[in-house]
């Protein structure tokens, strides 16, 4: 793991860019923008959304960005027609970008751009905002309490009606936000109404008055284009005041979000971005917010590559807010393709022209398990042709990656397919919904379930956990299954014997860690709920622990269970369970699932684009 110290501010490896991440690329280096002048740790910044948004700021700004996000997310279909699209990359951190609805402020071609010389006393330079956070972050080793808490710094700026935009990650496990104005010496308290993961994207409110006195939120410009002139505006490490950085506009692609592990549009510029421009806007030459500076692309063989996120990413974000009244995702196809470049594969399979992409697995949790199979060809998505390197058209003359359409899409969104099975041309039509990971990303909540039974401690597997620990504490086996294997239900984890705290009761057993319990007395174990439940209902004699490797764990249950007090006393542990485990278990497919656990083995495919060795295959 690469860890850098500089002037106050952690680098990361491309690795372990944010805790969860899996992008990993050698001698490279992902940059986290928002800055954290004392602590060692790799974390950046996400949590549950609060409550009371202003639906009369969500409504202004949806409705204002709607037009021009409908012209920026247009990309062009053979016949010349617009349409929309998505782009992808692969490992970097986000910093922050904001998305309307789908309207928006148009551009006045005819408007004077600003001057260099007039940059200073520019007005939109007063609605970025320093962001300073506390961190508290959970355990995952010991989830039962916290880490200690650490600081840093970011970028924000004002979007109207008491709201700011920033990067998810900067205000990640946060437990205070405090947010400084351009030219004043007071932070005023601001909170979290919505954070959006795989976005990187979180919605501030301040309820200060005197904070927005003489304020004026930010206009929002269209997509730009290549090699238009981008400046970047924000609070990064070198100084206190704020900071200007000017560039152009490189790429305009689908692109790795290291923070939430996700693909969507993003934009390459070659404009300095340093740690604290995290959530920081960036303008074109009408003073107009084209995006947020989110993350820095860092290796021995390239420079200045930065990103930012595009309006059309922030307006799916908050047309998402203001619809559900919180955030509720990007959804995703749950299909793994191949590409079809090959003349001869194609003619195999009765594909006529060079077009469409192979199913080569379905995710078992998506919709489209019940509709799509193995060996369809999909070669159309809403009626856009999709091409046989699995990409669309974009704009005028370009192409996207194919995935960008279905990011245009929300939760419960019908999409209609053209695919070919068995030579047939037929239509179909898919539920969209988010995709469900086995190990997962980031924790809902922020802090992790457990449960400690006879100082047996058990919580379910994550990404985190895994960062916390080192690969030879949790083993080959359980990295494989984070890596390769798929839900095979919703609501299914992978649940581990994180550690034994040392007692009589649990006499041979203490030095067992990290290893993961396959059944209860007889009874496969679905997730860590479903493990609560068959403890606190079980009446026989014994408790008995099938693990991995057929190791077994025999208690006394009374004896067991009536342990657990002087346990918890002996280690200052509050509560023999995760409040979330308090609550009544409820099952209602006990029967399906049974049986879909017991004829589905755990997968040997990769469950991320970025552990394929090549580009022939991706998920979408």
């Amino acid at each position: 793991m690469a860890i850098a110290l500089a002037a106050g501010t952690w680098w990361f490896s491309a690795s372990i860019a944010c805790a969860g991440s899996r992008i990993s690329l050698s001698s490279s280096q992902l940059l986290c923008t928002s800055r954290r002048p004392y602590i060692y740790c790799v974390s950046e910044s996400s949590e549950a959304p609060v409550e009371g948004a202003s639906k009369k700021y969500k409504r202004r700004f949806v409705n204002e960005f709607q037009q021009r996000s409908i012209e920026e997310n247009t990309f062009w279909k053979s016949d010349g027609r617009g349409s929309r699209n998505k782009t992808g990359l692969s490992a970097f951190k986000s910093i922050g970008v904001q998305k309307k609805g789908n309207k928006g402020i148009l551009v006045d071609s005819n408007e004077q751009q600003i001057e260099a010389d007039n940059l200073q006393d520019a007005a939109f330079l007063n609605a970025v905002v320093k962001v300073y956070c506390t961190h508290t972050a959970p355990d995952y080793s010991l989830p039962w309490q916290k880490q200690r808490q650490y600081t840093s710094t970011g970028s924000a700026f004002m979007i109207g009606d008491g709201m700011l935009l920033t990067n998810a990650h900067c205000v990640e496990h946060d437990t205070q936000v405090k947010v400084k104005r351009r030219g004043d010496d007071t932070k005023y308290a601001a909170k979290v109404l919505a954070r959006g993961l795989e976005c990187d994207i979180a919605l501030l409110s301040v309820e200060s008055e005197e904070f927005w006195e003489g304020s004026e939120p930010l206009r929002f410009g269209r997509l730009p284009n290549l090699q238009d002139s981008v400046t970047v505006v924000g609070y990064p490490l070198g100084g206190e005041t704020i900071s200007v950085s000017k560039g152009v506009v490189s790429r305009i692609e689908v692109t790795s979000y290291a923070h939430g592990s996700s693909e969507l549009l993003g934009i390459q510029i070659d404009a300095a971005i340093n740690p604290g421009n995290s959530g920081g806007p960036a303008f074109n030459d009408q003073g107009e917010c084209i995006g947020v500076a989110f993350q820095v692309y860092r290796s021995d063989e390239a420079e200045n590559i930065g990103y930012i996120i595009p309006s059309t990413v922030v307006s799916h974000f908050l047309e998402d807010y203001e619809t559900n009244g919180k955030y509720t995702g990007f959804p995703s196809l749950g299909v793994l393709l191949q590409r079809l470049e090959n003349p001869a594969l194609r003619a195999c399979l009765n594909v006529p022209s060079n077009e469409g992409v192979l199913v080569r697995k379905v995710d078992p949790t998506s919709n489209a398990s019940n509709v799509l199979k193995e060996g369809d060809v999909i070669v159309s998505f809403d009626d856009v042709s999709v091409g046989c390197e699995g990409t669309v058209p974009f704009r005028s003359t370009g192409r996207i990656a194919f995935s960008y359409l279905i990011s245009q899409k929300f939760m419960g969104d019908v999409a209609e397919l053209g695919i070919i099975r068995g030579g047939k041309s037929m239509k179909v039509q898919v539920v969209l919904n988010p995709r469900v990971h086995l190990v997962p990303y980031h924790i809902d909540g922020g802090q992790p379930s457990y449960l400690i039974v006879a100082g047996l401690v058990f919580t379910p597997l994550s990404e985190p956990l895994i960062g916390e620990e080192c690969e030879d504490s949790i083993g080959l086996k359980l990295l494989t299954k984070a890596r390769y294997s798929m839900a095979r239900f919703e609501g299914e984890q992978i649940v581990i014997l994180s550690q034994v705290l040392a007692n009589e009761v649990n006499i041979g057993y203490e030095d067992m860690c990290n290893e993961q319990v396959l059944t209860l007395n007889g009874t496969r174990i679905r997730n860590i709920r479903h493990l609560a439940h068959l403890i606190d209902s079980c009446k026989d004699k014994y408790l008995i622990f099938e693990f991995e490797d057929n190791f077994l764990v025999v208690l006394e249950r009374e004896q067991a269970l009536g342990s657990s007090a002087s346990i918890l006393k002996g280690y200052g542990i509050p509560s023999k369970r995760s409040e979330d485990l308090s609550k009544p278990y409820l099952d209602s497919i006990e029967q399906k699932i049974d049986a879909i656990i017991d004829h589905n083995e755990y997968g040997d495919i990769p469950i991320s684009n970025s552990d394929f060795g090549f580009d022939g295959l991706l998920w979408a």
